[in-house]
């Protein structure tokens, strides 16, 4: 008793609480934590668990949450390299190939002396402007895509993609128009046909595809052979040694079993009758040849025509999702 009273009045036999509760043996307490069941020994050892605890479920959280988005930043990556360099490879080679179709038309123009003063006014219609147009249009508008591609620049292809849409809507404008107004095509035909060979020997262009025309197709004139009136040296009112006749280019066989073109062959052959005149030159008109050249073939026109049309769509996809790419690594950088 007199003990115990001494330890109360006395302040260092007294045991202090803290030192106790450091000193204390490991004694086995069970804490719960949301719905959790602990064994733990100390407040100190608990909360450093706790702590730790939390950072691990924090760096799992984080870890799940970076890793996917950098899987999917690399594959696309992946796919903007792809896609850059597959539209940069084709509008490299269609811009080749523009810039040589409108050389080739300024080669002709300026060979043929297409710019003198006295040649300027049939310039409209001389086939070569056909070639410089669409030499020039192939060549701006791939060369757009091309450099668009390489420098990832927004405004380029959005310039391309623009251009390219209009042309797809273009074509297939024509084809509809192709398909539902034929007898329009075919009057518009006859025209350029008759216009042709008034300027046969004015033209040398007109004259290599009046002569390609009757010569793989086997006709002569547009409707018959007698439509050669309409040339002012094959009329037959003309003093020349061509009056009634009809280009070489109608004849069965303009050869004649030889090696050398035999430019009098069609001599006075508008003075034959049908009978007679069948076994030296063709005697239907090319606008029906070509009518049925058109008809024989429409399935394979059919098939070229789909798949040219389907490459431009599919590059007009692939540089949509190229440029909505684009957008969204800056978007992700900002």
């Amino acid at each position: 008793m007199s003990s115990f009273w001494l330890s109360r009045r006395i302040p260092f036999l007294q045991r202090s609480k803290k030192q106790d509760d450091v000193t204390r043996p490991l004694i086995s307490k069970v804490t719960t934590r949301n719905g959790i069941q602990y064994l733990g020994t100390d407040i100190s050892t608990e909360s450093q668990a706790s702590s730790s605890s939390s950072s691990h479920n924090e760096q799992n959280k984080l870890s799940f949450w970076t890793f996917p988005s950098s899987q999917n930043y690399s594959s696309f990556d992946l796919t903007n390299v792809l896609l850059k360099y597959v539209l940069f490879t084709s509008n490299l080679l269609f811009s080749a190939l523009g810039l040589a179709t409108l050389g080739l038309g300024f080669w002709g123009l300026v060979n043929k002396e297409s710019f003198a003063q006295e040649k300027l006014d049939g310039l409209g219609t001389d086939p070569m402007l056909l070639f410089v147009f669409l030499g020039l249009l192939l060549s701006m508008l791939c060369l757009t895509g091309c450099v668009g591609a390489l420098r990832e620049n927004q405004c380029l292809l959005r310039t391309f993609s623009a251009m390219l849409l209009a042309l797809v809507a273009a074509q297939v404008l024509v084809a509809i128009v192709a398909y539902s107004l034929q007898g329009w095509i075919i009057e518009l035909l006859r025209s350029a046909m008759l216009t042709a060979m008034t300027r046969y020997q004015d033209d040398l262009d007109l004259r290599f595809i009046t002569d390609e025309i009757q010569t793989g197709l086997q006709c002569c004139g547009v409707e018959n052979y007698r439509d050669w009136e309409v040339n002012q040296y094959f009329n037959c009112s003309s003093p020349g040694v061509q009056a009634c006749g009809v280009p070489p280019s109608c004849c069965v066989d303009p050869l004649e079993n030889g090696t050398v073109w035999n430019s009098q062959c069609g001599l006075r052959a508008q003075q034959l009758d049908e009978f007679s005149a069948q076994s030296v030159i063709f005697l239907g008109g090319c606008v029906d040849s070509i009518s049925r050249w058109i008809n024989l073939y429409s399935e394979l026109i059919g098939i070229v025509t789909a798949a040219l049309l389907g490459v431009q769509i599919l590059t007009l996809i692939a540089a949509t999702r190229f440029l909505d790419r684009i957008h969204w690594n800056k978007t992700q950088a900002w």
